[in-house]
Formats: structure tokens, sequence, C-alpha cells
């Protein structure tokens, strides 16, 4: 009962984030990790392009940032394909401030957004 008092709660509370004006970036800037090995990398992106890791390959759909605010949060549509399965294993929208919220559910890969390339933090 009380996790449907929650759920009623978030329901009724006003969606502020639509509040907020988004631009779009061309680019966007990923870090993955190979769970086994440790090894990590950052990936800088443009939208449409992908880039390979072992078995996975990561395309940046769109990257999105608060037009007012760009360093405040990231997030980005991603489609990664593990060349060893048909169908994606993740297609859908990541957070850079929460990237547990929807993360690639994947045994050995880890893949997450740092943040979005716009005209402030093209040179960092």
């Amino acid at each position: 009962m009380r996790g449907l008092a929650c759920l009623l709660a978030l329901l009724a509370a006003p969606a502020f984030a639509q509040d907020v004006p988004v631009s779009e970036a061309q680019g966007g800037l990923l870090r993955w990790l190979d769970k086994i090995s440790g090894e990590t990398a950052d990936v800088e992106l443009q939208l449409g392009q992908s880039a390979v890791s072992n078995y996975l390959t990561i395309q940046l759909d769109a990257c999105r940032y608060p037009t007012n605010d760009p360093a405040s949060d990231a997030y980005a549509h991603l489609t990664i394909r593990d060349t060893r399965v048909e169908a994606p294993v993740f297609s859908g929208w990541m957070i850079a401030s929460s990237p547990a919220l929807s993360a690639l559910d994947h045994p050995r890969y880890d893949v997450w957004v740092l943040r979005c390339i716009t005209p402030e933090t093209s040179g960092q």
C-alpha cells in the first residue's frame, strides 16, 4: 500500500522537467567499462555516429541539455548492439546525473552518458 501511495504522489507532482527548455547538441561524451578487464574509455560521438568496443556498437541518436545551464545535466538517446544478439541490447534515454535510472543491462559492459558536446564544452 505504501508503494502505491508513493506512486500516486509522483504522478500527482508537477512535471517540472517539462518546463525546462532544452537544446539539441551535435554530439555527446560517453564512457564505457569492460567489467571483466576493468578497461574504461571515453568516447566522443556526433549525432548518428557509432563506436565499436569489442562486441558492442554504441550509437548516439540524440543528446539534449538544459538551454539555460548546459553544464548542469545531459540526456542522450543511445542504441547499443551486441554483435552476438540480433536485437539491440539497449535502446533508450540515459541521463548523465542518474545513470542507474535507465541503464544498459549487460553482463560484461557498462555504458553511461557524461555530457553533451556544446559550444561551451567543445574544448574540454
